[in-house]
């Protein structure tokens, strides 16, 4: 083969999305980015994936190198359709997952109930053992009660069990035997052990994210072995490397052995992607939106860094606590407002969009395939911002009757016309919208006028300036082949392992060896996960990344800095220190004279892998008057109704600008450019909006 063909995927609630390109063996130069969408397809995800290759002529043979990120493992948990999970802990530690934690978010509803465990009572069994809080062995474990603990959960049709021991993070040993023992009395059980999942202290976390990855793991692993087959069925001969959770790409040996870190794979790759971008076009600070078919995720990016933590919550809001997950996760505000998003009316009247979506099937009233209560992609239809004659990029006329039939009800019930329910929805998806971008932007001390917006995914572009001009950020940057951008970003990542062990100690001069010394440990270690999964991470060259979570002494929670070292390769411990307080304060406004403790070590272990260029679009010196293809009028909300001008996104060059009212239109992709704003494109085909605030900013 002359040129090497490079891809990734990315299934999503509606749409699976692709993304490939070549790669010159000779030159090492990339052709251009090509990308592609089709149906997601459940349960059997990996078949939207094959189709969208087919979609554009591609056979897994062609391929070299292959990254997916899939919603499976988040699927699996918030519809509850992982395996029947079973618990062995600690003689006297059963209830840790019904007790859980007492700080309920609404406090005074007398009505709360605590979420149900993923494991039942009966099926929580427990052995006579103890580690204590320093690792020694005070009690090594009784095996004698196993046998008929795993009789009992063949006999109730168990095919998951959770492992989780006091104190295991820091002394492993009698989950160790344990878990050997259960795989000799029971080879075909999956089984996971806390120690492999989270080597971080807090019990209630550490064994439900135990059960967690259990709950998912047969399904997981299934997924992704069908994956592996149907590739090299088509002649895919390499591995795949599945997307995770913390912004890297993993082995699939990996992630099969700890599918919990893909729990928000195609989020992460996103916010990896807007960071790469960022730095290129000379735009470090952002406050990160991708609006897809079912959600809506945010994050801010400072600096050209992300901020990876491990105090993840699904299923969490105002009113319910949720469920933690321990597993280093890109730190991410998601809520359930997408193109799919459903409206309706609860019993007091009041319209509501979301958290309940359309999905791929039947998706939105307009695709005609049965949906029949109308979405926020359907209310952007009637108010003209989606063009009808390119509805899904051209390959779907819209179904107007059952457009009709959706709106009917909510408009009899409202007693307004269809228009103005339609840009009810869509006023209510911003707000929802807003809100989210607030908690990761002034709820954490930022100013977004500090900031600019970057917004992708299949409706970012859509929503994006009326979320500008509710936050006053002056910028807004929809970037090249933003419907895919989460696909595109899984063929920048590196493959990444981050390593998190609680370890407490005071941060001073004295403790720099011991710090030195626990980061050796960890990327020793590192060397070896990565060997195992047959990477020569020492030959490619390792990357590392060394963090802590500091508090002050006396406190009960932390936050997360870089660790500073010297010239002469030891920690410098002074500057680490300025760092916490500095970042503390930011965070809470204020410093303490306190001693400064670390409690967990966190290192990231990186290895490259080949990136594509960003490649220059080429600019002919034609006016952007020549990509005009007509008008139509458009409802701007809060702006009134205006006759905008229709662009041929496509055929736009760098240098080109424009004035609002005005739509940018690419099959995938509608820009809604409001009256008074001004747009232009970039040398990379990246759409910049700069935000008029008649004088405001």
């Amino acid at each position: 083969m002359s040129k090497t063909i490079r891809a990734a995927s990315d299934v999503g609630g509606t749409f699976t999305d692709l993304v490939y390109y070549t790669v010159d063996p000779q030159t090492g130069l990339c052709g251009d980015i090509c990308t592609a969408k089709a149906d997601t397809t459940p349960p059997n995800f990996e078949q939207g994936v094959l189709n969208g290759m087919q979609k554009v002529g591609l056979s897994p043979a062609d391929l070299t190198f292959f990254a997916h990120g899939s919603t499976v493992v988040i699927n699996a948990l918030t519809e509850r359709k992982g395996v029947k999970t079973a618990l062995i802990t600690t003689k006297g530690f059963r209830d840790v997952l019904e007790i859980a934690r007492g700080n309920r978010p609404d406090l005074f509803n007398f009505n709360f109930r605590k979420p149900a465990p993923f494991v039942e009572r009966y099926l929580r069994t427990e052995l006579d053992e103890r580690i204590t809080y320093k690792g020694a062995v005070e009690r090594a474990v009784d095996l004698a009660p196993l046998a008929d603990q795993l009789e009992m959960f063949r006999a109730d049709g168990v095919e998951a069990i959770a492992l989780s021991f006091l104190h295991a993070y820091i002394n492993p040993e009698n989950e160790q035997k344990v878990l050997a023992e259960i795989k000799r009395l029971w080879p075909e059980v999956s089984v996971l052990a806390s120690h492999e999942i989270s080597r971080e202290w807090r019990e209630y976390e550490r064994t439900n994210t135990t059960v967690l990855s259990a709950y998912v793991h047969p399904i997981a692993k299934r997924y992704i072995e069908n994956l592996e087959q149907k590739l090299a069925d088509g002649g895919f001969t390499e591995k795949p490397y599945m997307m995770q959770s913390n912004g890297g790409i993993s082995t699939v040996e990996a992630a099969k052995a700890n599918p919990i870190t893909m729990v928000e794979s195609g989020p992460a790759s996103g916010i990896y992607a807007a960071a790469h971008l960022g730095q290129v076009i000379g735009e470090p600070n952002l406050i990160v939106l991708d609006i897809g078919g079912t959600t809506a995720k945010c994050t801010l990016i400072e600096n050209g860094e992300f901020k990876v933590t491990t105090e993840y919550y699904i299923e969490r809001d105002s009113r319910h606590p949720g469920y933690p997950i321990q597993t280093p996760v890109s730190e991410i505000v998601e809520i359930g407002n997408g193109g799919g998003s459903i409206a309706w009316i609860d019993e007091g009247d009041k319209l509501h969009v979301g958290p309940q979506s359309a999905g791929a099937m039947p998706g939105p009233a307009a695709y005609g395939k049965g949906g029949e209560q109308p979405t926020t992609t359907d209310a952007n239809l009637v108010l003209g911002r989606i063009d009808p004659a390119s509805f899904v990029g051209g390959e779907v006329e819209p179904d107007w009757n059952a457009v009709d039939a959706a709106f009917a009800p909510l408009q009899q019930q409202l007693g307004i016309a269809r228009e103005e329910v339609a840009r009810g929805i869509v006023r209510i998806a911003n707000a929802n919208m807003t809100n989210a971008l607030r908690l990761v932007s002034t709820n954490k001390g930022h100013d977004p006028r500090d900031f600019a917006l970057m917004a992708f995914g299949g409706g970012g572009a859509m929503h994006a300036v009326a979320l500008a001009e509710e936050l006053k950020v002056p910028r807004v940057i929809v970037p090249v082949n933003s419907s895919v951008f989460s696909a595109w970003g899984m063929l920048l990542t590196d493959l990444r392992r981050d390593y998190v062990q609680t370890h407490p100690m005071k941060l001073c001069n004295e403790s720099a060896d011991a710090l030195k010394h626990q980061f050796d440990i960890m990327t020793e270690q590192a060397l070896a996960d990565y060997a195992r999964d047959g990477v020569d991470a020492k030959a490619k060259g390792l990357l590392t990344e060394c963090l802590a979570d500091m508090r002050y002494a006396g406190q009960e929670h932390t936050v997360k800095v870089p660790v500073s070292f010297g010239a002469d390769g030891m920690p410098d411990t002074e500057a680490t220190r300025q760092t916490f307080h500095d970042t503390y304060e930011k965070r809470f406004t204020y410093q303490l004279e306190a001693d400064v403790q670390i409690v967990n070590f966190h290192l990231v272990a990186k290895v490259e892998v080949q990136k594509p260029n960003l490649a220059k679009k080429a600019a002919t010196g034609r006016s952007v008057t020549e990509t005009v293809t007509g008008t139509r009028m458009v409802d701007f909300d809060q702006h009134g109704r205006h006759e905008a001008t229709i662009y041929a996104g496509l055929e736009m060059e760098p240098g080109m600008e424009l004035t609002g009212p005005a739509i940018i239109q690419e099959p995938s992709v509608t820009l809604v450019v409001s009256p008074g704003h001004k747009a232009h494109v970039d040398d990379f085909g990246n759409y910049h909006i700069t935000l008029n605030f008649n004088g405001e900013g």
